[in-house]
């Protein structure tokens, strides 16, 4: 078990962490119509999230993801807590997934074409199961 950031974890949380920032980097300074869609969706799949204004929601999603992705490219994280960060990031986004109907096709996990996006994200739960292990 290690306690610091192995050499192994560099690459596969260097191309996940600044792919998470970047997305919430572009996120900062969204539209009001990015907001209430980006909004509806999770709000349909989190009821809670209704409570809160779109251009809240959308400022809090994007000051959330650059911080995940700061947390996963800083290197004195630790692989397992970038690895606990990243599996509770991809669970929300596959949780959000699996409670949309119309991103999987009936009775199935397989995508339609608007899941797609979001459930091509298991990607990173793999890598942070895998962060977790090591």
């Amino acid at each position: 078990m290690h306690a610091h950031t192995t050499a192994r974890s560099i690459p596969e949380r260097l191309v996940t962490g600044a792919f998470i920032f970047h997305a919430g980097y572009g996120k900062w300074r969204g539209t009001p119509e990015q907001a209430t869609a980006l909004h509806g969706v999770a709000a349909n799949a989190f009821p809670i999230l209704r409570a809160v204004p779109p251009a809240a929601f959308l400022r809090l999603l994007a000051a959330g993801e650059m911080a995940t992705g700061a947390i996963i490219l800083a290197p004195l994280v630790p692989d397992r807590l970038a690895g606990g960060v990243l599996s509770l990031f991809s669970g929300t986004l596959l949780t959000m997934y699996w409670r949309t109907p119309t991103m999987r096709k009936a009775g199935s996990i397989w995508p339609t074409p608007a899941g797609t996006a979001i459930s091509k994200d298991v990607w990173m739960l793999g890598i942070g199961a895998s962060l977790l292990i090591d």
